[in-house]
């Protein structure tokens, strides 16, 4: 078993946490980060890949980097725990990666031959490969357009995150989409499910500066409310 506990900023300045946030650890994704951002924004976060702590959690954050068939098979042993959370109304918050096995499936399996590979399907949808002549992946700052109202995105629109991806979630219904972004085609850079507790960002707040932790406190703030 892998976890460890830490105290956050707030914490260490004598301050009792906004809210317990529990980050999974599946084997991908930089949790030192993400865990550091979210100690930024007001949270105590434990890093652990035990199901039962998961879900006595305010809200999760499913963080990941890498190969969407892999994601999905690292996170085979939390998949219940996963959907129970999101069925009772908990926070639950995937970064990159993370966003992506949130949906039905990604063409990413298909392309390196790996057959159908079905992810969380919390967000219907699949995941698209650039294929407008962009470069891949796409790398750096972009903006953010805010297409609908959802507390994980308030102040943010019109600002710039951090990117580095190939792939792109298609929601099946547009409602879906809470942000978007270009990179010669129109993209949803954020998404959330119809009850609002699933939700996820194709950008790396943890890398994003200013709006990046204007965003993970309004993550920690969220779960502090449920």
């Amino acid at each position: 078993m892998s976890q460890e506990q830490v105290a956050g900023d707030a914490v260490d300045a004598g301050e009792d946490p906004l809210a317990e946030i529990a980050v999974v650890d599946y084997g991908l994704g930089n949790l030192r980060s993400v865990t550091r951002g979210l100690e930024r924004a007001g949270a105590a976060v434990e890093i652990t890949d035990d199901r039962d702590e998961i879900r006595a959690a305010d809200g999760i954050v499913l963080p990941g980097v890498g190969a969407f068939r892999e994601g999905v098979e690292n996170a085979g042993p939390f998949r219940d725990a996963l959907l129970e959370a999101a069925e009772d109304g908990q926070p639950l918050f995937g970064i990159c990666l993370g966003m992506q096995m949130l949906l039905t499936d990604s063409e990413e399996a298909e392309r390196a031959g790996q057959g159908d590979v079905t992810g969380l399907d919390l967000i219907p949808g699949t995941n698209r490969r650039f294929d407008q002549g962009q470069k891949v992946p796409h790398m750096g700052w972009n903006e953010l357009h805010v297409e609908q109202e959802h507390p994980l995105v308030e102040g943010v629109d019109g600002d710039y995150a951090y990117f580095v991806h190939s792939y792109y979630a298609v929601p099946e219904d547009e409602a879906a989409t809470v942000a978007t972004t270009d990179y010669e085609t129109r993209f949803a850079s954020v998404v959330a499910n119809e009850a609002g507790n699933v939700f996820g960002t194709q950008f790396h707040p943890e890398k994003s500066g200013e709006t990046g932790l204007r965003i993970l406190r309004n993550f920690v703030e969220l779960c502090a409310e449920q």
